[in-house]
């Protein structure tokens, strides 16, 4: 009986470690998507401010704000590619409550941004957020791994505070 349930313990940790390469795989494939959706449209935005970058009037509402959404397009095309690094440096089913819990609050940050911008494009990041949340809970399921969701939290805001910095830098570099 004891090795009935011992074998059953067994196979039930092994499908749900297979079952969580392909919704892996599949957040991959949202989150490449939706990085490219903010880049046509950052590219789109970055062309129209081109038009009007030698005759900028910061009193011009219209001028400020197509920077500002560049600059939120920026950040968040930024950040989405930290996050897809995290994703590939995931190596196992042990590394996966090492590496994923800080991107979720993220993710989570962009969508809520995006939420007025790019309605399709957040509510996809949603999507993903949700789909990294039941991985990392899987995964910690299966490893027995524990949370400090401070250090999460830290790691998330460092994230965040890391890709302003670039933005920022990167914008005042080209900035009228």
């Amino acid at each position: 009986m004891l090795v009935e349930i011992n074998e059953h313990l067994i196979d039930e940790k092994i499908s749900h470690s297979v079952t969580i390469v392909p919704r892996l795989d599949y957040s991959m494939k949202l989150l490449d998507d939706i990085v490219s959706q903010i880049n046509d449209r950052r590219l789109d935005v970055n062309s129209s401010n081109q038009d009007f970058m030698s005759d900028f009037d910061e009193s011009d509402k219209s001028h400020v704000s197509g920077f500002e959404l560049e600059k939120t397009l920026l950040f968040s095309q930024e950040v989405l590619s930290l996050v897809k690094k995290q994703l590939q440096c995931i190596s196992g089913i042990h590394s996966i409550p090492e590496k994923l819990p800080s991107v979720i609050p993220v993710i989570r940050t962009i969508s809520a941004r995006l939420f007025s911008l790019m309605p399709y494009s957040s509510q996809k990041l949603s999507e993903l957020s949700v789909h990294l949340g039941s991985i990392v809970l899987d995964s910690a399921a299966l490893t027995k791994a524990r949370f400090d969701f401070s250090t999460s939290s830290d790691a998330s805001t460092k994230m965040i505070d890391k890709v302003n910095l670039i933005v920022d830098s990167n914008l005042n570099m080209l900035s009228p």
